[in-house]
């Protein structure tokens, strides 16, 4: 019969979440956690089996962390772009979690869709959010909450990496331009036409656009 675990997994992921807090990832080892719960790392891998499975346990708590940070956008207009202005103060504030929650590698890179569907509710809450005040179908909601995840969360990333800081205003105007940008693109009916073509290496267009002269035209600035 295996051993009782001498810490429940709500509780060593706790302590995890809290050894991120205060010095970042790379101090999560078992080692540092062993002493924070003040035992060997014995008790950690009765409950886990690995450290890599204690990261992401104590990555559903900081989920709900920032899920409840979040949390007031409701009484704003608009309320999705209000999120993403929540997010980018998270980094700001919280720079190790954000990392825990949006900046981990994985072995082996995962597409796009798999990331966006980590995030959890967040996804579904925007797309509705973006449904009810822009009167967009569920398709169309799903890339602008897209589009604005990336623009957000590499705003986030500069801040939570300390490449640069931004003030309230900022955020406010930055994540706006770009918000009220989609919008109208996809409002117009624009968004099957914002493809980038690829150009053929001996076209004229090609020519021009590497400055270079094309018959009975004038070279590109």
């Amino acid at each position: 019969m295996p051993p009782k675990p001498k810490f429940t997994r709500e509780e060593i992921a706790a302590a995890a979440l809290e050894i991120v807090k205060e010095s970042g990832v790379d101090a999560l080892t078992a080692r540092n956690l062993g002493e924070r719960l003040g035992t060997s790392s014995r008790p950690i891998f009765t409950a886990f089996k690995s450290m890599r499975e204690v990261k992401w346990a104590a990555r559903e708590l900081a989920l709900r962390e920032f899920e409840a940070y979040i949390g007031d956008f409701s009484g704003y207009t608009p309320a999705f772009k209000r999120i993403g202005m929540l997010m980018v103060s998270y980094a700001i504030h919280e720079p190790e979690l954000y990392k825990l929650l949006f900046m981990q590698e994985h072995a082996e890179g995962q597409r796009f869709e798999d990331t966006i569907r980590d995030l959890g509710s967040m996804t579904d809450i925007c797309t509705m959010l973006i449904q009810r005040d822009y009167d967009l179908s569920p398709e169309e909601a799903y890339v602008l909450f897209e589009q604005m995840w990336v623009h957000a969360f590499g705003m986030g990333a500069l801040c939570a990496m300390k490449v640069c800081d931004f003030t309230e205003e900022e955020i406010a105007q930055k994540l706006g331009q770009i918000f009220t940008g989609m919008v109208m693109m996809i409002q117009s009916g624009g968004l099957n036409s914002a493809v980038v073509r690829p150009v053929p290496a001996d076209s004229d267009e090609s020519a021009r656009l590497s400055g270079q002269s094309i018959p009975g035209g004038q070279t590109s600035c």
